[in-house]
């Protein structure tokens, strides 16, 4: 099962574990068994995990923001702020850095720095 996957399986998967969904519902949508479920659940988890550098779009407060990766932990990274990119309105808000939730990030993007 977890070789046959497609794009658009991919990526509903990917939206629904950012969601907070969990295995047995993914399991449902797909119209698998929770074991296949799992497989094709762990091998997303483990495409889509995030690594130190990447440039990533996420929401903070419902506002969109831009910024590298600096620093892994086990569900969040640590995220300098592109603030030319960001929502000006969380300037005053946040650091140049700030935590965010992996299921928080909505994209990964290339800009140059």
């Amino acid at each position: 099962m977890v070789r046959n996957i497609t794009k658009e399986t991919k990526t509903m998967i990917e939206s629904e574990l950012r969601k907070g969904t969990s295995n047995s519902r993914i399991a449902n949508l797909l119209g698998v068994s929770y074991d296949q479920a799992l497989e094709v659940v762990d091998a997303i988890k483990e495409s889509i995990r995030p690594e130190i550098g990447d440039q990533i779009k996420f929401t903070f407060r419902k506002q969109e923001m831009v910024g590298v990766i600096r620093k892994l932990l086990t569900n969040s990274a640590v995220v300098e702020i592109y603030w030319d990119l960001s929502s000006n309105t969380m300037k005053d808000i946040c650091e140049d850095k700030t935590i965010v939730n992996f299921k928080d990030i909505e994209e990964f993007v290339k800009v140059g720095e």
